[in-house]
């Protein structure tokens, strides 16, 4: 009986070691992100946010929400609302849970620099964000 109680604690610490690991590195890497529009009408700022993951997968969580990828005509749309406003390379678009615009499209730029293009509903461009860099 010992046996299988050891085994038990042993694997729920090992359960609560991975999570607490998890939560821990999930905080050291998120930081809040800002957007001011211009004069023009256009949108640009700087964010900081989560160190990016494999760019082929949906980004993170914020409020139980979980950002996925876009498929099929929406995501032709968005890549094309965001292509029009900053040229490059995207890498990908999705649901976006951390503004008001429903999408995003985050574009690699010749420079090697990121951003995050947010688009509206009306698949207009609603603010670029600038990314952290990666070391």
């Amino acid at each position: 009986m010992s046996t299988l109680r050891t085994k038990l604690t042993t694997a729920a610490a090992i359960g609560a070691a991975a999570l607490g690991g998890g939560a821990i590195a999930n905080a050291a890497t998120s930081s809040s992100s800002t957007t001011s529009p211009s004069a023009s009408g256009s949108s640009s700022a700087t964010a900081t946010g989560p160190a990016q993951r494999d760019p082929s997968k949906g980004s993170h969580t914020l409020n139980g929400k979980t950002e996925t990828l876009l498929t099929g005509d929406t995501a032709a749309k968005v890549k094309a609302a965001a292509l029009a406003k900053v040229s490059g390379t995207v890498e990908r678009v999705e649901t976006n849970v951390d503004s008001s615009a429903p999408y995003e499209a985050h574009i690699k730029k010749a420079d090697g620099t990121e951003v995050e293009v947010q688009v509206s509903s009306g698949l207009t461009v609603a603010a670029v964000n600038t990314m952290p860099a990666h070391p």
